[in-house]
């Protein structure tokens, strides 16, 4: 992967965009520190701190997320939409998610609040990046409720904790980079990562046991392609 983007130099950066985009890449898709990262580099001949490895997620990551989410097809008409609960600060924040019937993250929003004004903004964000949806299936929480009828959407609303397990499974990587960040700082932080974290996991992590070994091998060489295409704009 390092030896695969060709594209110059960019501007007041010692380092190429090949290594800053690998070293991106490999925080976002495995469970790794900045001292991981580090490691993973100094193996490979690279010597760079996990300072800059942290200023080139922050100032990377988010561009890189974005462009791969420009280039997505467009989801399922059956959404799954859930919230989880996150400290930050020692303050009660509200993490909501929305995936797919394929299990693909659609978006995630951090709020404080748990309500029906929250369910609204959350939803409404959806709408306006993907259109309405057939069928949203939610847990048994009334907010949902409340903000689809304030809303007006003509839409399927099954509203039943056991049918919503397609989202449950989908909190799990984000509780694991939690615990290794050791919480997150802010929400504004927690945002921005959890975006960039979540692009790369519908990019790298397709549904593998419904796909052949081929398959599955022409899947992985499709997303380094698409995310090497993606760091090729990156600017400094």
């Amino acid at each position: 992967m390092i030896s695969q983007i060709s594209a110059p130099r960019l501007k007041g950066h010692r380092f190429p965009r090949s290594i800053i985009s690998y070293a991106v890449w490999a925080y976002y898709r495995f469970s790794l520190s900045l001292r991981d990262v580090e490691d993973l580099l100094a193996e490979r001949g690279i010597v760079v701190s996990y300072e800059a490895i942290r200023a080139w997620v922050g100032k990377f990551g988010p561009h890189i997320a974005k462009r791969v989410r420009a280039t997505r097809l467009r989801p399922t008409d059956k959404w799954h939409l859930d919230e989880v609960v996150i400290m930050i600060n020692g303050v009660q924040h509200w993490l909501w998610r929305a995936v797919d019937s394929n299990g693909e993250v659609l978006d995630i929003l951090v709020q404080t609040r748990r309500n029906a004004r929250a369910a609204k903004r959350f939803i409404s964000r959806l709408i306006a990046r993907w259109g309405e949806p057939r069928v949203i299936v939610t847990d048994k929480l009334r907010s949902y409720c409340a903000a689809l009828r304030q809303l007006g959407l003509n839409v399927d609303h099954r509203a039943h904790k056991g049918l919503n397990n397609r989202i449950e499974g989908s909190h799990r990587p984000t509780r694991k980079r939690e615990k290794i960040q050791g919480r997150f700082k802010s929400a504004r932080q927690a945002q921005r990562f959890l975006c960039a974290h979540d692009e790369t996991a519908n990019l790298f992590r397709p549904r593998r046991h419904k796909m052949t070994a081929s398959r599955y091998r022409q899947s992985l060489v499709a997303a380094f392609e698409r995310w090497n295409d993606c760091a090729k704009s990156m600017a400094a």
